[in-house]
């Protein structure tokens, strides 16, 4: 189905492929990782035509099609949602668009000397749509938005007013509408909550054509692909089996790896050591110069590239009082819409909530009022003694100042600190060498996160409110995070859509439903055991509910 050759390309000075191969077969799904700036952009790219390999050849069966789903959604206005998404299937979705035109001047009085072309027009377009099987692809085209968590409302609106992360959902489902022979998806999962992501999940594991993808989020990984492909060093490996099983022949092979390197360096110090002992006898002149001659034949065992990874230790954060946060008959609404009516709600010391629920349910609204951000229309929240907030959300990041250096911006919050222990701080949360010399302007999303993270845990609050921390992360900053936290002595209420940071860190559930509010005394894990599902409004096996 693919197959790239031999593949070599540089970008500017960077070399990112060398005589690097991979394949892959109608009906396999493969994740494609390696470090950040190895290439997986470019290799996705060369894959839809979009770049051309220095060397090597890139050969796509004949007639195949590719969706390519990336980050950059380039611009998209003046159509509804499901137009968008319906334009990348072909000329269906002008033809809608024509079609609502028409219906529009058929009821405009201004147009009435006019009517009979417009209802002759009408009849031949709509006689296309039906042609080209429209109304079904319409119906589809909703069914795929509604996976993706987009309201009949949100659907029929014009795209250049929804957010960034709503028109990813639009090219991501533009994609799916086409079920192309071939996709290539990068970072799908980024930007979704956990309803949608498992209904993509549940998309694409019926999905029946070549599947190439990345994504930060390690469950989603395990659960779709069965084959691995790793860019390491500018080369190209292949590893069967899903993430986990990936990660673990890593390490086997980086062990196996390491040992040989050890057994050959001891080999060569002492045949090194004979040599030089020997090399002035002229009794042992042959057995040097054989021994010479060896050595030089060997081919020498290169030791396993170690991937950087740093832990962060927290301090240990004072003591809080028992009750954290208490919530009295909590009323809060927006215009007509209540979100809590009557809400009764209590944090205490130690516990680590985690609050699932629909979008719109209010998950991010109770971590507002929680931070004082936000206020009760009716009732009280109160923040219980000697309690420390470190309070995380997506705005966090917008206060960055972005004249200011990494380095700059974590001296300013730690004057105190001294510059190695700063240094070891921007280290752990990935910042090595020069990094901490980038003005925070030029910061990705994942890297001002991270930062924001870093100042938030350096000198550890007793108590953290996280609104979806793990946006932006990549899954080794992932991994330090969760190990981070784990050992985090205080108390935690977050809002996650990553079942691996939900099911490490959990020990209490709070659920938002259209029914009401449930507390579930058990962590992620026991919430889904306990309930058969992995969030509200999903019936179990993933289908979105009614």
């Amino acid at each position: 189905m693919i197959r790239l050759d031999n593949i070599s390309k540089q970008n500017g000075h960077q070399v990112l492929f060398i005589d690097a191969s991979m394949g892959i077969q109608k009906g396999e799904k493969v994740g494609l990782v390696g470090p950040n700036g190895a290439g997986k952009t470019t290799l996705f790219r060369m894959i839809a035509g979009q770049e051309a390999p220095d060397d090597g050849l890139v050969t796509i069966d004949p007639g195949m099609t590719i969706g390519y789903f990336s980050q950059d959604v380039g611009e998209m206005s003046g159509q509804s949602a499901v137009a968008a998404v319906m334009d990348g299937v072909g000329p269906v979705s002008a033809l809608a668009t024509e079609m609502a035109q028409l219906e529009a001047a058929m009821v405009d009085p201004d147009q009435a000397d006019a009517m009979d072309e417009i209802i002759e027009r009408y009849g031949e377009v709509q006689s296309r749509f039906e042609e080209l099987d429209g109304y079904a692809l319409d119906a589809r085209a909703r069914e795929v938005l509604a996976g993706l968590s987009f309201s009949q409302e949100r659907m029929d609106a014009d795209v250049g007013l929804l957010s960034g992360g709503w028109k990813m959902r639009v090219a991501l489902a533009r994609i799916l509408l086409m079920r192309p022979d071939g996709m290539l998806l990068d970072e799908p999962s980024n930007h979704l909550d956990l309803e949608s992501l498992i209904w993509l999940e549940s998309f694409l594991k019926d999905y029946d054509g070549a599947l190439l993808m990345t994504s930060h989020d390690r469950e989603f990984m395990n659960r779709i692909i069965g084959k691995v492909v790793e860019i390491d060093g500018g080369t190209l490996i292949t590893y069967s089996g899903d993430y986990d099983f990936y990660e673990k022949q890593r390490a086997l092979g980086e062990a196996q790896r390491q040992a040989q390197y050890e057994r050959q360096q001891a080999m060569l110090a002492k045949e090194v050591k004979f040599i030089e002992r020997f090399k002035a006898r002229a009794s042992h002149a042959a057995q040097v110069q054989s021994r010479v001659k060896k050595l030089d034949k060997i081919e020498r065992v290169e030791p396993p590239r170690r991937r950087q990874a740093v832990q962060f230790e927290f301090r240990s954060p004072p003591r809080s009082g028992e009750d954290v946060a208490t919530f009295k008959d909590v009323h809060k609404g927006y215009g007509s819409r209540s979100i809590y009516a009557g809400l009764d709600f209590r944090v205490r010391r130690k516990e680590r909530w985690c609050v699932l629920g629909a979008n719109g349910a209010g998950k991010s609204t109770l971590l507002k009022l929680v931070a004082g951000s936000e206020t009760p229309d009716q009732g009280s929240v109160t923040i219980g003694s000697a309690v420390r907030m470190g309070y995380f959300a997506q705005h966090s990041m917008d206060l960055l100042d972005g004249d200011e250096t990494i380095f700059e911006s974590l001296d300013g919050s730690f004057p105190q600190a001294g510059q190695g222990a700063l240094r070891t701080l921007a280290g752990c949360f990935g910042f090595s060498g020069d990094d901490v010399e980038k003005p925070c302007r030029v910061l990705s999303g994942g890297e001002k996160a991270r930062l924001v993270m870093a100042k938030m845990l350096f000198d550890p609050p007793n108590f953290l409110v996280l609104d979806e921390p793990t946006n932006h992360l990549d899954m080794a900053t992932k991994e330090m995070l969760v190990a981070a936290l784990a050992d985090f002595e205080g108390t935690m209420l977050f809002v996650s859509h990553d079942r691996h940071f939900l099911a490490a860190l959990s020990n209490r559930v709070l659920e938002l439903t259209a029914d009401g509010v449930h507390q579930f005394g058990g962590g992620y894990t026991e919430y889904v055991e306990s309930t058969g599902q992995e969030a509200p409004g999903l019936h179990p096996g993933g289908a979105v509910g009614g």
